[in-house]
């Protein structure tokens, strides 16, 4: 297989980074190289940027506004977005439950639903991870009993990212306690403003100054969600999150945003003091070999990427497990050497509220232990990196 970039790729790539230079902000660039924390407003600023130009919902169907490019163009642009730095967008909406609503669910979820996903007029939450139902999802227990044209829904979600900003969650539910647990769970979308939501932050180490919490809880307690609002047919929704998951754990590779901090990293360690650190024998081998590491795990995504193109359909693709795997084992990797390199400086306490204004002086070190403790979910969220084995060892190696 040939892995090198075609002539119309590199141009493509130079078109997506003449873009990038010339919109993106330098000093949210400067925030997101220094690791501070994107507020709503300016992610949703920039996201907007994006859909105006066609590149925020590319990977959608065209009739649904996105763009006729290979996944190797998609892959450009990411990569193009990561290393700029450019602020990632929460994909909850764009990434995972669009496609599921494209998948399968039906015009008028399509119509209502997929506009206001693609220009960020309206945020989405993940309802999946309950407390007893993390990597073993399928146990779940908050549930769904029809009544009339209406679902009640009782229980417990935790572990949602932003769900303080959402509009809308989407959830995996229990509709039929009868049969075996993969059989007998659906996917419904929820308004957050349905009277019987409630949300409760949860407040991690790595969360400060207090109030920039990043997870909540969230509780039902006889939440009325029409049955319009079910996507696909009842009781297949575990066979719609396994095509969701694969999209997330592909997208867990983040070859971009690895080179660009280990180029950063390379940057800052070889201006430190009067003996700069990559001038240690030890720091600068482990640093090389991360760096072939990422090679390899970006040859590696580059060849998924192409077997994705040919299966097409919706059939997840369990090498997705793979790429989830080595993702965040590299980026926590990254995270290390970062934490390494600031020694006792990494342990300041961050302020998010500093001045981001054009020639701000970010502290580069202000956030690197605040980072490395976020980036240790890296190997449970998505399904823990166990989970993952076993879904290769089953459905690659036929063990």
């Amino acid at each position: 297989m040939d892995l090198r970039f075609t002539d119309t790729e590199v141009a493509f790539r130079e078109e997506v980074r003449a873009f990038i230079r010339t919109t993106l902000p330098a000093e949210l660039r400067a925030k997101v190289r220094a690791g501070h924390r994107i507020t709503r407003d300016e992610t949703v600023a920039w996201q907007k940027l994006l859909h105006r130009a066609g590149y925020a919902v590319s990977h959608w169907p065209v009739e649904h506004g996105g763009r006729d490019w290979s996944p190797i163009q998609r892959y450009i642009l990411r990569e193009e977005m990561d290393g700029a730095p450019a602020p990632p967008l929460v994909g909850l909406g764009i990434n995972l439950v669009a496609p599921i609503i494209i998948a399968f669910g039906n015009d008028a979820q399509k119509a209502r639903f997929l506009p206001p996903i693609a220009s960020s007029d309206e945020w989405w939450a993940q309802g999946f991870s309950e407390p007893g139902a993390g990597s073993d999802l399928a146990s779940l227990r908050t549930s769904a009993r029809r009544e009339g044209d209406h679902y009640i829904v009782n229980g417990e979600k935790t572990w949602t990212t932003y769900a303080q900003y959402a509009d809308w969650i989407f959830c995996l539910v229990r509709t039929d306690a009868t049969v075996a647990k993969q059989r007998g769970i659906s996917f419904l979308l929820v308004d957050m403003r349905s009277p019987g939501v409630t949300l409760r932050p949860l407040i991690t180490i790595d969360d400060a100054p207090p109030g920039k919490h990043e997870v909540n809880q969230i509780f039902f307690d006889n939440v009325r969600v029409p049955v319009a609002n079910l996507v696909g047919q009842e009781n297949r929704g575990w066979d719609y999150a396994k095509y969701l998951l694969s999209n997330e754990r592909t997208g867990s590779a983040r070859v971009g945003i690895s080179k660009e901090r280990l180029r950063n990293l390379k940057r800052l360690a070889a201006v430190d003091g009067d003996r700069p650190l990559l001038a240690d024998a030890g720091f600068r081998a482990r640093l090389v070999a991360l760096e072939v590491e990422l090679q390899a795990h970006e040859m590696t995504t580059l060849r998924v990427l192409a077997d994705e193109h040919l299966r097409g359909g919706t059939t997840p693709n369990p090498l997705s497990s793979m790429l989830k795997m080595r993702g965040t084992q590299i980026q926590q990797a990254v995270s290390e050497l970062y934490l390494e390199f600031a020694g006792p400086d990494g342990l300041r306490v961050p302020d998010d509220d500093a001045s981001t204004g054009p020639g701000a002086d970010l502290d580069p070190l202000q956030m690197m232990a605040t980072n490395y403790f976020n980036w240790r979910k890296l190997s449970i969220f998505g399904g823990s990196n166990e989970i993952q084995h076993n879904i290769l060892s089953r459905s690659v190696l036929g063990l």
